[in-house]
């Protein structure tokens, strides 16, 4: 109103506005009435401006009806529209919005994560961040920090989509899971079963089989971005030497403990050599340096693949790093392998058969990422030179690994697809005291399977886990009484050109009560996606859920 008084009083001040004050004077003047004093304009303007209030305001109230009131205080504040309820789960809002009413019970923990991830974005430089966090099934939070694109200054926002790169692993995995149940994919057969293309493999002279289900652990000796056979073994040995010392001054301290503390000389003198010795061979053993992932040429592939057949010339011809089942080696080409199975099991190209599961899991903006295609609200990608100047990533392809590191999500289906794990794997449990529920996606041992740590593996985002099926597991466990306890979580991290991400889901520790009282899922699912990749994110996620959980008694 003020704009539109100001453009009337300018506009009666300049000389067009004068010549039509002036012949308005003369008129008024040949009509015989007093002189106009030089104050008509501004009178003429707040009399249009009143009128033009009376007239907006009886607008307002003809589309909105009400009982006669008095008139409107021009000092009192605007009424807030009333929260309209959230009966839909998991359902995106942003911080323009209003909350869904479950948030409200969160606002602790939601002030306090939010802290946690400023802190963690300023420290690592992060353009934009994007999280998302559901609690028992339900959408309690999601927001984004910072620019999804710097350039044009566009904000993060819950439906700003990114790379969610290794995530894709655990979405391949539901796909091999579903054609498991139906029993048109063995897990334990050679892969030339269904992909002929493969060539068979030997190690050291030995004919072995590389199986489906030591491709999905990671234990098949296919290697990964690096080609150098030989820094990736003395990598892998100097890595068991440095944990077999930890595990003898371990054992040598419990040792010491069981005797009270007290140690002879020979005993002091034993320990001595066996330190002398190890730090003889680590010397010895160092390996050469070895280039990080994002030091790897393939990793910024721009040639195109039309199927997963085709992308296996980049890998089938080399050779076994490991023996199959012996070693854990972590491999994204191991998954474009599995893309191949999948098409082969199915009778679906990869991409159609997992767009059909996306359906399924209403994980509506979640797609293979492709340069050509408009995908609203595609958020930009960065990394830092060599002159830590902030700069756009180089494009990439990533045809060529679909199944491992190639999709494009938002934290709200992340959500869905973690509770959608999180109900399947808890769903048996209820089923006695309630027998209306729903299956789950995944058949309760089939989740029960894809959680369950696999020997020889590692979790390189938490050592204290191991590697399962597609995620990484960390079990429940409490050395000392009155001391910290670990709980059991899943989650799965990914690292890009441009991105980081992590999806994490801890599940509820079920008693009876909960059982007899409460449906599935029943636990907390956090998500979280950056724009700037080597940002470790598995243990700020951790602590988010573990935020959450602390005030789920609280809600009722």
């Amino acid at each position: 109103m003020y704009r539109l008084l100001s453009a009337v009083t300018a506009r009666a001040a300049t000389t067009g506005g004068c010549a039509w004050g002036c012949g308005r004077r003369a008129v008024h003047q040949r009509a015989g009435l007093p002189p106009l004093g030089p104050g008509w304009v501004g009178g003429l303007g707040l009399g249009l401006g009143l009128a033009l209030g009376v007239k907006l305001a009886g607008g307002l109230r003809g589309a909105s009806p009400a009982p006669p009131a008095a008139a409107p205080d021009p000092e009192a504040p605007p009424q807030a529209e009333p929260l309209q309820p959230l009966e839909q789960p998991l359902a995106p809002w942003s911080p323009q919005t209003p909350a869904p009413p479950h948030a409200r019970h969160f606002a602790r923990a939601i002030d306090s994560s939010r802290d946690l991830l400023h802190r963690i974005k300023d420290e690592v430089g992060a353009p934009g961040i994007v999280v998302g966090v559901s609690v028992d099934g339900k959408e309690v939070w999601s927001e984004g920090l910072g620019y999804a694109d710097v350039e044009n200054r566009v904000p993060c926002k819950p439906e700003t989509v990114m790379r969610i790169a290794s995530i894709s692993k655990s979405l391949t995995m539901v796909a091999i899971a579903k054609l498991w149940e139906a029993g048109k994919l063995d897990l334990d057969i050679p892969v030339q079963h269904y992909v002929p293309e493969f060539p068979e493999k030997e190690y050291e002279g030995e004919k072995v089989s590389v199986t489906t289900r030591l491709l999905i652990s990671h234990l098949s000796g296919i290697r990964h971005y690096e080609k150098d056979m030989k820094k990736v073994k003395e990598e892998k040995a100097y890595k068991a030497l440095k944990m077999m010392k930890g595990l003898m001054e371990s054992d040598q301290e419990k040792e010491l403990k069981e005797k009270g503390g007290k140690s002879n000389e020979k005993n002091d003198f034993a320990k001595a050599k066996v330190e002398q010795d190890s730090e003889t061979k680590g010397r010895n053993s160092k390996p050469c340096k070895k280039k990080n992932d994002f030091e790897q040429g393939e990793l910024y592939l721009k040639e195109k693949f039309e199927n997963s057949i085709e992308s296996l010339r980049l890998f089938k011809n080399d050779p076994l790093f490991f023996k199959p089942g012996s070693q854990f080696l972590y491999s994204t080409f191991g998954y474009t392998l599995l893309a191949a199975i999948v098409e082969r099991a199915s009778g679906y190209k990869y991409l159609d058969y997992m767009q059909k599961i996306f359906h399924d899991l209403d994980m509506l903006t979640t797609v293979q990422e492709e340069n050509e295609p408009v995908i609203y609200n595609r958020a930009r990608f960065y990394v830092y030179n060599k002159k830590k100047r902030l700069v756009n990533t180089p494009y990439v392809d990533n045809s060529y690994k679909w199944a491992g590191g190639g999709f494009l999500s938002t934290v709200g289906d992340l959500l869905k697809f973690g509770n959608a794990m999180l109900y399947g794997y808890q769903v048996g449990l209820f089923k006695n005291s309630n027998e209306n529920l729903l299956p789950g996606y995944l058949k309760p041992e089939t989740m029960l399977m894809i959680w369950t740590p696999v020997p020889n593996t590692e979790m390189s985002w938490d050592k204290e886990g191991k590697y399962a099926m597609a995620w990484g597991v960390v079990e429940k466990k409490q050395t000392y009484g009155s001391c910290r306890k670990q709980r059991h979580y899943a989650s799965h991290t990914g690292g890009a050109v441009g991105a980081s991400s992590v999806l994490l889901v801890l599940p509820e520790e079920l008693d009876a009560d909960a059982l007899n009282n409460k449906v599935p899922p029943r636990g907390i699912v956090v998500s979280i996606i950056c724009n700037m990749q080597s940002v470790g994110l598995n243990n700020t996620a951790l602590k988010i859920a573990l935020e959450f959980d602390k005030d789920r008694s609280d809600v009722p």
